[in-house]
């Protein structure tokens, strides 16, 4: 499939690159790399993200590049979606009469594109990106191993997820060998955080609750604003409450305006909550993965615990 995705890129000249709305590091850094290789290889490649490039992964290479907008406008020939099993999850307009190239390494990935290519055994999209520069023949810069790393990096929870393996630090090897710098690139992702999101894990911390190896936090509407928020500063909350010592698994329920409810699930690698996700019309990773429900929070919250408590349902 690798060949059939680079076969349709040589056909085309102009392209719009894309991922998932509340785009994570894999989906910035597979995007900002993918859209620099194929300039590299003489092709017009613009990303377009809804909601632009959050602050923590700004400093990356391409990242000012970068269109928010909520209308793919433009005369291209071909879309590329990476990381993303729709085009729905994009809220891009304008996409639906695109042709359309997925690249996509969840489990949950669907086949909804022209073009699926689809590996769920890739640590993350941003190592199928490196593979296709290498099949293409484009040298990884260092500004391109700088967006690969951090995409690596985020995707496997600071290598510690359940799939890493050596093949995952042989990518890592090969990308700092191209001249991506693991100190500068995990300084950016990690210490770089707004006073609003320390307030707001502040908030999330205070409604912590525990039942034996399952946590969950949550904020409301109101907290957010309280906090002065913003949509990207809820990322990597729930890792704060897995990170407690015999919690297996962690949720983090982020109220949005109408009442509905955002969840984060996270796992150390017991239980597959992608699957979990799934039964809510979401997805994911083993140990990552999202989906939204129906408030208020007491419903919510009885729901997500009724799939994550031990028992048939789980295992």
């Amino acid at each position: 499939m690798l060949r059939e995705v680079l076969k349709h890129i040589e056909q085309r000249s102009r392209f719009v690159l894309t991922s998932h709305a509340r785009p994570d590091g894999d989906a910035i850094g597979s995007a900002l790399a993918c859209g620099q290789i194929l300039r590299v290889m003489g092709k017009e490649a613009e990303v377009v993200l809804h909601d632009g490039v959050p602050r923590i992964y700004r400093p990356l290479p391409f990242a000012d590049k970068v269109v928010q907008a909520e209308r793919v406008n433009g005369n291209y020939e071909a879309a590329i979606i990476l990381e993303c099993d729709s085009i729905q999850r994009t809220r891009l307009l304008g996409l639906e009469e695109r042709f359309l190239i997925s690249i996509d390494h969840h489990v949950s990935g669907r086949p909804f594109a022209h073009v699926n290519w689809i590996d769920p055994k890739a640590v993350a999209t941003a190592e199928m990106v490196y593979r296709l520069a290498r099949e293409a023949g484009v040298k990884i810069s260092p500004e391109i191993a700088t967006c690969l790393y951090t995409a690596v990096l985020t995707d496997t929870g600071s290598f510690m997820f359940e799939g890493t393996n050596e093949h995952t630090f042989a990518l890592a090897r090969e990308l700092v060998l191209a001249g991506a710098d693991p100190a500068r690139c995990a300084r950016s992702v990690y210490f770089g955080h707004s006073t609003a999101k320390m307030r707001l894990l502040g908030a999330a911390l205070s409604n912590l609750h525990r039942e034996g190896p399952l946590a969950w936090i949550s904020v409301s509407q109101e907290q957010m604003e309280s906090c002065h928020a913003k949509e990207e500063d809820c990322e990597g909350l729930v890792n704060y409450a897995l990170s407690i010592q015999d919690v297996e698994v962690a949720v983090f329920f982020r109220e949005l305006p109408g009442g509905r409810f955002r969840v984060s699930l996270r796992s150390k690698g017991e239980l597959d909550v992608a699957a979990v996700a799934e039964r809510f019309g979401g997805g994911g990773h083993q140990c990552a993965s999202g989906c939204s429900l129906d408030g208020p929070l007491s419903a919510a919250t009885a729901r997500v615990l009724a799939e994550l408590r031990p028992g048939p349902s789980i295992h």
